[in-house]
């Protein structure tokens, strides 16, 4: 599927029509969203989209009034959040990437866990060493680093223990809730985080790297590089 413009119809490249537009950036959020659509093959056009950059408010601030990507732009308005979106897209394509059934409880104990946990220690040291000084925000300040660090610790280790004895996260295969965990893992050599000290979490890793729609989702659509990372 290639970008489209807001402007126009959407597209695919083929005589089949889709209703709904995906809005994204290279960011983790955004990459997790387009690797969901991936993943279920989600019937939707992908449009990358940079709400913050200079005149560029005003165009999205209806789509998402945080003007923040993902956003989904379906027929009857639209959806923000990657974990709304997430839902969404494994529902229309009727994936069991996302649960429905009695499995859901557990699957969403994983997703509340991991953001206030797992997700959110490499969130906070990414931030530091990567995304302050891939964007020129200032030093990295070593006690948010130390901060993240120690909270990373403390959630590899309880990750490390359950992955010891089973794949993924739930016990019948990968679902939505590996992915969400995953999601600021693409960008952990950068961080510097010590995935490795983690076996079970690492070969999880390494799990989630063999799928296609997790270690390329941005393959063959129109989206601008991150800026780099100063040496």
């Amino acid at each position: 599927m290639q970008a489209t413009s807001l402007d126009q119809g959407p597209t695919t490249g083929t005589s089949r029509p889709t209703t709904m537009k995906l809005l994204f950036s290279r960011n983790p959020n955004p990459r997790l969203a387009v690797a969901v659509a991936r993943q279920v093959c989600a019937s939707v056009d992908f449009e990358f989209a940079a709400p913050l950059a200079p005149g560029q408010a005003e165009r999205y601030r209806a789509l998402n009034p945080c003007l923040r990507v993902p956003i989904l732009v379906c027929p009857e308005g639209s959806l923000w959040e990657a974990d709304a979106i997430a839902c969404r897209l494994a529902r229309d394509a009727a994936s069991p990437f996302w649960r429905t059934d009695a499995r859901e409880p557990r699957m969403i104990q994983w997703l509340s866990w991991g953001k206030e946990n797992f997700v959110r220690a490499c969130e906070i040291v990414q931030f530091e060493r990567v995304t302050k000084q891939r964007y020129g925000l200032g030093p990295i300040d070593p006690g948010k680093v130390d901060e993240g660090r120690a909270l990373f610790a403390e959630s590899a280790a309880l990750l490390d223990a359950q992955l010891a004895v089973r794949d993924w996260l739930l016990h019948d295969g990968l679902s939505y809730a590996d992915f969400r965990m995953a999601s600021f893992l693409p960008y952990h050599e950068l961080a510097r985080l010590p995935l490795r000290d983690y076996p079970a979490v690492a070969r999880w890793y390494g799990r989630l790297e063999a799928l296609d729609a997790w270690r390329d989702p941005f393959h063959g659509l129109q989206a601008p590089a991150l800026p780099p990372v100063p040496g």
